[in-house]
């Protein structure tokens, strides 16, 4: 069974964000708007996503 990911763009600027903001995104992969990134979905993925779900759009 092949592991399921979600692609992540990024939608929002992290100026004016707390540091860890900004790390989270980096974390991602993403560090320009409009970035987009398929990531594995886990646990740890979707906790970084809530995290910065402000500035982030998520599709299944």
């Amino acid at each position: 069974m092949a592991n399921k990911t979600i692609r992540v763009t990024q939608t929002g600027s992290p100026i004016g964000r707390t540091e860890d903001q900004r790390a989270t995104l980096v974390g991602l992969g993403l560090n320009k708007l409009h970035r987009t990134r398929e990531l594995e979905d886990t646990p740890a993925v979707r906790g970084m996503i809530r995290k910065v779900q402000h500035l982030v759009r998520v599709e299944e």
